[in-house]
């Protein structure tokens, strides 16, 4: 090799290593807006992914409903105070009926059991599952809608659900088991839920603040989600919750609600649609892997293949709509 040739992979190494400190938190407050939303939509992609992990840790020590409730309340609260503290002004008649079902839809449903679900199932599992909802949205269309989906909608729900058939092949052992079909049934009605969330957000998008909104839907499922809790008696006492579930609960609620939406909001200001879209293919690896480190969950070659081609049918769904971002912001995985 020549000195010319190696000065020029040298000059490539040096380029590559140069595009990866962008990633550099040490350095980040240096870069451009576009490098910190990079930055941003990695921590988005990472922190929504561990939320599977932080719920099923949590759980282990205290009911899922409770958890559930807890963490929406707080998380939400947040939001609320912040706006409150800018002189927000509360929603009108109106947009309190949306805020609602929107918050039993896409929180206190769709949030509350697939917390409750992932005491069954692998938290890898149901990351896959929630994963999926853009193909229940081809569903819904062709059930409901009088237009017919774009036929690379059609093609991307096919593929999806061969992958989703191939994953299950590794568990059709485990349906005889009744507490792991319980699981994939609380999960796929939260995936349903999550959906039709999705499509009622388009037909009642209000000219309201999308995060205020946000704020209140998670307090108001939340305190829903505790008076269920209470009502059924599957709750205990807050003296009683231990520190692991606490711990639990304020990683989800700082990590999970409010820093990874202030970075997915910044990221999708300063990224496309498209570009910032790319954690709902990153989260499900990122908790199938910590699932496979943390809880020994079973990581095998018709999982991997199987998962990653679901994300492809997914992908070629949001390919498919290629719409504009929602009024609605989404919720992140779990």
């Amino acid at each position: 090799m020549s000195i010319f040739d190696i000065n020029k992979t040298l000059a490539q190494t040096g380029d590559s290593i140069k595009q990866l400190s962008v990633l550099n938190p040490l350095t980040i407050h240096k870069k451009g807006s576009k490098a910190k939303a990079i930055f941003c939509l990695a921590l988005v992609c990472f922190f929504w992914g561990t939320t599977w992990i932080a719920s099923k840790q949590g759980i282990l020590y205290m009911p899922p409903l409770q958890l559930a409730g807890i963490r929406q309340f707080l998380g939400g609260l947040c939001y609320v105070v912040f706006f409150l503290i800018r002189g927000e002004k509360w929603p009108n008649r109106k947009q309190w009926q949306t805020i609602i079902i929107l918050g039993y839809l896409n929180f206190l449903l769709s949030n509350g059991l697939t917390t409750w679900g992932v005491k069954y199932i692998s938290a890898g599992l149901a990351a896959i599952i929630g994963a999926i909802f853009p193909l229940w949205l081809v569903v819904i269309s062709l059930l409901g809608s009088k237009s017919k989906p774009p036929s690379k909608a059609v093609i991307g729900l096919l593929i999806g659900f061969s992958g989703v058939c191939i994953i299950f092949y590794e568990h059709l052992a485990d349906f005889g088991n009744s507490s792991f079909r319980f699981g994939i049934f609380l999960s796929l009605i939260a995936t349903w839920s999550w959906a039709l969330g999705t499509t009622y957000t388009k037909k009642k998008a209000e000219q309201f603040n999308p995060y205020f909104s946000l704020g209140l839907q998670m307090v108001t499922s939340g305190t829903s989600l505790l008076v269920i809790s209470a009502a059924t008696g599957n709750t205990i006492p807050v003296a009683a919750i231990t520190w692991q579930s606490w711990l639990a609960i304020a990683y989800l609620v700082v990590f999970g609600s409010v820093i990874s939406f202030i970075a997915y909001l910044y990221a999708l200001q300063h990224l496309s649609t498209e570009q910032t879209s790319i954690y709902a293919y990153i989260n499900p690896i990122v908790a199938m892997i910590l699932g496979w480190i943390i809880f020994g969950e079973k990581l095998t070659i018709f999982i991997a293949i199987g998962g990653l081609i679901a994300l492809g049918g997914v992908y070629l769904v949001n390919k498919a709509y290629k719409t504009p971002s929602p009024a609605q912001p989404e919720t992140e995985g779990v």
